[in-house]
């Protein structure tokens, strides 16, 4: 198997996760919003859907670059051969070290972008700056370890799916699929993967957002409901 283009890995991947992101923004707002304790309206509902987006413009490239740029070189490394029945395995084993390089860079990104998302009357470097000076530099990392735990499941079950299907459609055509082709694949694992990784999905927002949410209990929440929001905060 012939050694990766690390500039096409670089380039590819980053173009291909700047845009998902910046077209798909407005409902991973709506999702945002939707998996908060807060509730969907209190989030902000359908108002200022594109709150949080330069976090998610800066971060995105370098972010989906790690992570292609990771999975290339292990399955490069690994090198099994196309026809072993151990390459599901291998897809797996590379997909996993791409998330885990990948989050180094996602979390930060992620944190900033999913608390500008429920309080959109924040400006995205307003709520950087807070994070820094209230939390520090482990308050960007909030949610890494439930980060890891919700991208390798879901890595586990994308990108293997994906690569079978491509494989069995160029098998039934006869030669390699084309570009929108899988596309089409790359569609069906991801809406797949994250239909069944949904519950670690939300663990994740929460944890993220455990600050905001204390800081937007009233005063008079009644002593159950505080110890409830309060695990959020720890």
């Amino acid at each position: 198997m012939d050694r990766p283009g690390f500039t096409v890995s670089l380039v590819a991947g980053g173009v291909a996760g700047v845009s998902v992101d910046l077209i798909l923004f407005p409902l991973d707002t709506i999702k945002t919003r939707l998996q908060s304790p807060q509730g969907f309206k209190k989030a902000g509902g359908f108002r200022g859907i594109y709150a949080g987006i330069p976090s998610a413009a800066i971060g995105s490239f370098p972010n989906a670059a790690a992570f292609f740029i990771t999975y290339e070189y292990v399955k490069w490394f690994l090198h099994a051969d196309s026809s072993s029945y151990l390459m599901p395995l291998k897809h797996m084993l590379a997909a996993s070290s791409g998330e885990v390089v990948a989050c180094l860079i996602r979390v930060p990104s992620e944190v900033v972008k999913q608390r500008a998302q429920v309080s959109a009357s924040s400006r995205t470097f307003q709520i950087f700056s807070n994070i820094l000076y209230q939390e520090g530099i482990q308050g960007l990392y909030r949610g890494y370890r439930s980060t890891v735990l919700r991208e390798i499941p879901f890595s586990l079950v994308q990108f293997p799916l994906w690569e079978s299907l491509k494989a069995l459609w160029s098998w039934k055509l006869g030669h390699v699929v084309d570009s929108w082709q899988s596309a089409v694949c790359g569609a069906f694992a991801g809406g797949f993967a994250a239909a069944v990784t949904t519950p670690l999905d939300v663990a994740k927002t929460r944890i993220m957002l455990a600050k905001i949410i204390c800081r937007c209990l009233p005063s008079n929440v009644s002593h159950q409901s505080g110890r409830f929001h309060l695990s959020w905060c720890l």
